[in-house]
């Protein structure tokens, strides 16, 4: 089973952890386990206020939680039309998340219940000799206040990308991603993982992401990170007349350093902080047209996650098992 080996498996987790970013910016460092098993991660961010010159002060807190439930794991052989030898590998997790964002102006929340974000979505991922590497996904879901959250504006992404091998060291991937967040948009994405030495890896899904990892030891590592990060949300203005619908849209991009300590075999405990900069705020109209638009200086952040591994599934086992990937497909990080 030489064409679908542990180099070529975790490569996977390039256009695993990209694809993931449109449900949930987790820019942490991603193993085996929150790839093959099941589990759940909680998180939970703060970007400090900062003030753009002529108006308010604007603030961020979120809270999320990611559950993956591996669906599908199997290798299966077979012959083509020509009456050629095909041997593949499948393995399909679905993704849910829920999400709490809560911005603030002048200290004071707005909306008063904040964002709240429902999505669910899901990664396959495909190895064979004949097709060779492919990782393909989607995702539907809402940001909404409590006000708007019955009449939604959704969202949705799905796409894939072919992963390539090049040497014992180094994988590329490219593909395409069809989204939609008010308009549709077509994104090319390129992705690469380097390993550079047993302790240092250079990963980059552009343009969403790009983290160097230290893994000095089992049980810590640290990642150097950039990444893209925001939301849009609906709100409802209430005016003498009439309840305006409005659309608030933020992004930022996070330059950062985390550190993991992976704890007890099924807990990876993370701690990030950094600066987020390029920062842009915006309003929308029900017609889409733009009526105020910020830029917020850039300001601290903070994040922590602490991710379960609930349990190891006998569909992730038989597959880590048949692919070679450690005594009875046990592998935690």
């Amino acid at each position: 089973m030489a064409t679908i080996s542990r180099m070529k498996i975790t490569s996977f987790l390039l256009l695993f952890f990209g694809l993931t970013c449109l449900l949930s910016v987790h820019a942490q460092q991603l193993g085996l386990s929150r790839l093959f098993y099941p589990n759940v991660t909680l998180r939970a961010d703060y970007v400090v206020p900062g003030q753009a010159a002529g108006s308010q002060e604007f603030g961020l807190t979120r809270t999320s939680g990611l559950g993956i439930i591996p669906i599908q794991s199997e290798v299966q052989a077979g012959f083509s039309f020509r009456k050629k030898f095909d041997l593949r590998a499948v393995h399909t997790v679905m993704i849910g998340q829920f999400t709490q964002i809560q911005p603030t102006f002048d200290g004071t929340k707005f909306p008063d219940n904040g964002y709240k974000t429902i999505s669910v979505g899901a990664i396959r991922m495909q190895a064979s000799v004949k097709d060779k590497l492919w990782v393909y996904g989607a995702a539907l879901g809402v940001t909404e206040s409590n006000e708007t959250f019955f009449t939604p504006q959704p969202f949705f992404w799905g796409g894939g990308a072919r992963m390539r091998i090049i040497g014992l060291r180094s994988q590329i991937a490219y593909g395409s991603i069809l989204a939609y967040n008010q308009k549709l948009r077509f994104i090319p994405i390129f992705g690469i993982n380097q390993r550079l030495g047993k302790q240092w890896r250079v990963t980059a899904l552009l343009p969403f992401m790009a983290t160097a990892n230290y893994h000095p030891t089992k049980w810590f590592s640290v990642d150097m990170l950039a990444g893209v990060s925001g939301y849009s949300g609906g709100f409802q203005v209430q005016t003498a007349e009439e309840k305006l619908l409005r659309r608030q849209n933020y992004q930022h991009v996070k330059l950062g350093l985390a550190a993991n300590v992976h704890a007890l075999s099924v807990f990876n405990v993370s701690v990030e902080a950094g600066l987020a900069g390029f920062r842009q705020l915006r309003t929308f109209n029900s017609a889409r047209e733009n009526l105020t638009s910020t830029a917020p200086p850039a300001t601290p952040y903070v994040g922590v996650s602490v991710r379960y591994l609930t349990s190891r599934s006998k569909f992730s086992s038989k597959f880590m098992g048949k692919l070679g990937l450690g005594e009875k497909g046990i592998i935690n990080w």
